[in-house]
């Protein structure tokens, strides 16, 4: 019988990336350089890059028959198997294995991690023993996740658990059991896909950020060496043989040279004040830097660390830590504070200067583009160069006002309850009748799902009274048990946004432009679902259906121009229908609408007048309790102010907010914390 085997691409013959391949080779070299962290464009030879390391990889010592790879060498780190027979005066057998390297899928389970009850040890013989999980296999090697920003937060804790302390400790299904479990992480992932937890960014030690080749007869290198793997395997390695020798030979060297790297401490030196001028957190990045620094130059030969050892280390271990430009500029301040109030001066004579220049070129230029200004649209000054012109169909001014910057958007999820749901996502938790997901606990309603666990526990103080034939346990109808799981689903967001002339003043209508597209990358991320409605002029409109297009997104805020009078009944109308719409399509999912106006509706639907239809139409929206609503106030602050938008709150049971409180930090810092 034939044993497929599977054939992996050199690593030598993958063209460029010199970077992430240095950075792969460091960790083969030196495991305290703490893993490493590839991101970048798609398509760019990540994962494949990762899977040739294993087959270039020397391979190690291990003791005979132990499941967890243990290294015969370091006494400290034995499991209790290996421990129990030097304590019994036995010699450990020791054999040559290639380091293993486990891929993580991102649907792991708890207890394919960490390792659960042996069920089958447990019915045959009716005591309980342990099944190592993914942590054990990985003891002494490498664990590698591709798409490692998409693996469940639960599975991240456990792994950053056992990362830390260098031990898998097991407390579950009365079974108390630890292991070693040092491992190297490494993963890859696309920032497209949505960002890293911190926490776990920081635990690897190095990052590479990967980018297409742009030199087009390396591309056609690409292509043709692909064809050929592809067409013969086996033969494509075979020319590749020898370089892959002698890199292996090269790692094999650093690895035995690296403990007599000396690093001085003019060295340390120059590190701590690179890590200092980073602004990074903590003494991490000075720790992995000093191991990096030496592993390079153990690779490179040198007996001494130098500073280009170190620089070379730098752009490895900071890249993922380096604090933003705006977060440090406050501090370099404080340090060049004398040298700025010298400056101080003639700064402000400058900025004098320019001011009464600017303000001359900008009212020349304000006159020039706009000569015809609708002042019932602005309330005079507000108008500026972010508002580009526009005629609608019925011959009105509109002004299509620019997008606001884009920033990066915190945690938005429903409060869990307890409704179980389908679907998928990564945003909010909730019970699923599904096969996936995380187990939390067992029940009795049958949902094809068997608990053993549970189902033993049920059975056990029964076992007594039964008759077992020739089985270890005896189960019966009463004693069944069924998973309960919890797994993220996605929501669906609709903005109701008033594009009428009052959201022209004090660029209103950029920031919330650009709180929008802020959260639909947030949603794109998380794999919701987002939706517009506009109101303007006599009706509203549905610019952008349930969606998580970025870019068609972008291009409908982009052309929204903003004029006109306010058919608010018309936005909610439209944005409930809309809502029950996709209920029906997916009675899983809760509507968020977020209305964004002032309230003041002066166009009605009907014969009504226009604040009695709103009131009506809020009160429906209010007696559908699978819909939240947030209501953002844009009204100015006048001497006299009408409060509309807060009584439509009212009446619509939506939380109140005032335009003024999202000026610090937009729209997305109340949603973030207020959308329940």
């Amino acid at each position: 019988m034939s044993v497929f085997k599977r054939v992996v691409y050199p690593f030598t013959a993958i063209i460029g990336q010199e970077k992430m391949k240095k950075a792969l080779i460091l960790n083969a070299i030196n495991t305290n350089v703490g893993g490493v962290l590839i991101f970048g464009e798609k398509g760019t030879a990540k994962s494949t890059t990762v899977r040739s390391l294993a087959a270039l990889l020397p391979e190690i010592n291990v003791v005979k028959d132990c499941f967890y790879n243990c290294n015969p060498e370091d006494k400290k780190h034995l499991c209790d198997n290996c421990k129990e027979h030097i304590n019994n005066g036995e010699l450990l057998k020791t054999v040559s294995r290639k380091i293993p390297i486990i891929e993580l899928p991102i649907s792991t389970t708890e207890d394919r991690l960490i390792g659960s009850l042996d069920f089958e040890y447990a019915i045959k013989n009716g005591k309980c023993k342990f099944s190592p999980g993914i942590l054990g296999e990985a003891n002494n090697g490498i664990i590698y996740i591709d798409e490692v920003n998409l693996l469940d937060d639960r599975i991240v804790d456990l792994l950053l658990d056992a990362a830390a302390m260098g031990i898998n400790v097991v407390e579950r299904e009365n079974i108390s059991f630890s292991h070693p479990a040092h491992f190297i992480l490494i993963g890859t992932m696309n920032p497209e896909e949505g960002d890293l937890r911190p926490q776990l960014l920081d635990r690897f030690g190095i990052c590479v950020e990967v980018k297409g080749i742009k030199d087009p007869f390396e591309r056609i290198k690409v292509i043709k060496n692909r064809e050929a793997f592809d067409k013969d395997p086996i033969r494509f390695n075979e020319k590749y043989v020898n370089e892959e020798q002698e890199l292996r030979e090269k790692i094999i060297q650093a690895k035995n040279f690296i403990n007599k790297v000396v690093i001085s401490d003019k060295i340390l030196k120059f590190i701590a004040e690179l890590c200092m001028k980073a602004f990074v957190q903590g003494h991490r990045a000075d720790i992995f830097m000093e191991e990096t620094s030496r592993t390079i130059a153990a690779y490179y030969g040198h007996k001494e660390v130098t500073e280009e050892d170190v620089k070379e280390a730098s752009e490895l271990v900071l890249l993922h830590r380096i604090k933003k430009p705006s977060q440090s500029q406050k501090q370099q301040k404080k340090s060049d504070k004398n040298d700025d109030h010298k400056k101080n001066k003639e700064n402000q004579d400058l900025k004098k200067n320019r001011d009464g220049n600017k303000k001359t070129s900008s009212s020349n230029k304000n006159n020039k583009t706009n000569p015809n200004i609708d002042n019932k649209f602005f309330d005079g000054s507000d108008l500026d160069q972010d508002g580009q012109e526009s005629q609608s169909s019925s011959g009105d001014k509109k002004f299509v006002f620019s997008i606001g910057n884009p920033f990066q958007v915190k945690s938005i999820a429903n409060v869990r309850d307890r409704v179980i749901r389908k679907g998928s996502g990564r945003r909010s938790y909730t019970k699923t009748s599904s096969k996936v997901g995380r187990y939390i606990k067992s029940t009795i309603t049958d949902n094809n799902d068997l608990a053993i666990d549970a189902t033993l526990r049920a059975s056990a103080p029964y076992q007594i009274y039964r008759f077992h034939k020739d089985a270890a346990v005896a189960i019966e109808s009463h004693d069944i048990r069924y998973k309960l799981r919890e797994k993220h689903i996605g929501n669906f967001i609709l903005f109701v946004v008033d594009a009428s002339g009052s959201m022209g003043v004090q660029k209103r209508m950029i920031e919330t432009k650009g709180a929008i597209l802020s959260l639909l990358l947030d949603t794109y991320q998380k794999r919701d679902k987002i939706g517009m409605i506009v109101f303007k002029d006599d009706s509203a409109e549905v610019i952008l259906p349930p969606t998580s297009s970025v870019e068609l997104a972008y291009k409908l805020l982009e052309k929204m121009p903003t004029g006109g009078k306010t058919p608010l009944s018309a936005g909610l109308y439209k944005a409930y229908k809309l809502s029950k719409f996709e209920i029906l399509k997916d009675p899983d999912i809760s509507p968020i609408l977020v209305v964004i106006s002032d309230g003041k509706g002066n166009v009605s639907m009907g014969e009504d007048k226009p604040l009695n239809e709103v009131e009506k139409i809020a009160a429906d929206i209010k007696e559908d309790e699978r819909i939240t609503t947030l209501v953002i106030d844009v009204e100015k602050e006048n001497l006299v102010t009408f409060g509309l938008a807060k009584k439509l709150s009212q009446n619509i049971g939506g939380k109140y907010f005032k335009i003024e409180d999202l000026k610090a930090n937009n729209l997305i810092e109340v949603l973030k914390e207020n959308i329940c």
